[in-house]
């Protein structure tokens, strides 16, 4: 996507967002729908799906999270990590937020609304689970949508680009250690070599595919890589959704039980969102960095890696377990919320510039 976003047109900054990810919310809302209705209709089929592993990891869910995952690493260049430079007060509030804010304060908001203030509204057996999959969402930070929200936010293409690769640089190292130091301050136990193969599955491997076709594809002309990138484009979304008919076909008796849950695991979810958001955009006025950088700062601060995530818990925790629901319901917020605060960092810019020097 760098290419392709840097040279974009007035035209295209217009049309923003896409169809599949603009109505995001209501197809994870018929997922949901879907997925229940299925699994109770056909318990046989879901369990046997369920059965289809090796090494602990369900065959079927793989493949999906692949297809959904390498698409969007695509259109990370890593060749854009010289532009770091261009912007480093900018990169350096994206990197303390995202990492050394983002995944704790989120470890800290599981633990005082999952386990102290819903506990009694929640089941017992969960509750660990629950704050295991906030954190693996917190520890993911955005790749693919926070191109769309800098689009329309007027943010700097080259910062945007060069915040995404570095992020995804520091996931490949970073997001196994953290997730594990904060699975045992929360006194959740998770075997090493389980998150290590996870992260190789779902983090090194399709890196490393994705930028090996990445090459290939752009040898063929600038040209070639974008209309293949428009092909597969959907593939995504596609199976992102199936993925998430699945997993709902296995939480369904879980949902139907208690409707609430749901609910409560938004609660943590929206505060991180408008916490890290407003942190990112707020310190990078303090160090004096221009709007078009804070915006996507901000953004990729308050957005995830939703994919990831859901990929990760799915693998560790396995499809019945308040982990993956806990990711879903990232999914199943992140676009309204999102577009929430593009509105407020759009409306907010001459206070923004007035306080830079």
């Amino acid at each position: 996507m760098s290419l392709e976003y840097e040279i974009s047109t007035d035209a295209e900054q217009d049309a923003g967002i896409g169809f599949f990810e603009r109505y995001l919310t209501a197809w994870v809302a018929l997922c949901i729908v879907v997925g229940i209705a299925l699994g109770q209709t056909f318990p046989a089929v879901f369990k046997a799906i369920g059965a289809m592993e090796i090494a602990k990891v369900n065959l079927p869910v793989g493949l999906l999270i692949w297809v959904m995952i390498i698409p969007m690493l695509l259109k990370i260049d890593f060749s854009a990590l010289h532009q770091v430079k261009s912007h480093l007060r900018g990169i350096g509030v994206t990197l303390f937020v995202n990492w050394l804010v983002k995944p704790f304060s989120m470890a800290f908001l599981g633990w005082l609304f999952i386990r102290v203030f819903f506990s009694s509204w929640l089941p017992a057996g969960q509750i660990d689970s629950y704050i295991a999959g906030l954190i693996l969402l917190a520890a993911a930070p955005c790749t693919a949508m926070v191109f769309v929200w800098s689009r329309l936010t007027n943010g700097d293409p080259y910062f945007t680009l060069s915040q995404v690769a570095l992020n995804d640089l520091i996931m490949v190292v970073a997001f196994a250690p953290i997730v594990a130091l904060l699975l045992g301050v929360s006194s959740i136990t998770l075997p090493w070599d389980t998150l290590l193969t996870s992260v190789v599955l779902y983090i090194v491997i399709p890196v490393i595919m994705a930028q090996i076709l990445r090459r290939v594809l752009l040898a063929k002309g600038q040209a070639h890589f974008d209309a293949v990138m428009n092909t597969v484009q959907p593939w995504s979304i596609t199976a992102l959704l199936l993925t998430l008919v699945l997993l709902f076909a296995f939480q369904g008796d879980a949902i139907l039980s208690q409707p609430l849950v749901i609910a409560l695991l938004a609660v943590p979810i929206l505060i991180q969102v408008f916490f890290n958001s407003a942190l990112a955009y707020w310190l990078n006025r303090k160090v004096g960095e221009k709007h078009s950088v804070a915006c996507p700062s901000a953004l990729i601060g308050a957005s995830n890696f939703f994919e990831l995530a859901v990929a990760a818990a799915i693998s560790l925790f396995g499809f019945h377990s308040g982990a993956a629901l806990a990711t879903v319901v990232g999914v199943l917020i992140e676009v309204p919320v999102m577009l929430l605060v593009v509105r407020i960092v759009n409306q907010s810019k001459g206070w923004y510039e007035q306080g830079v020097k």
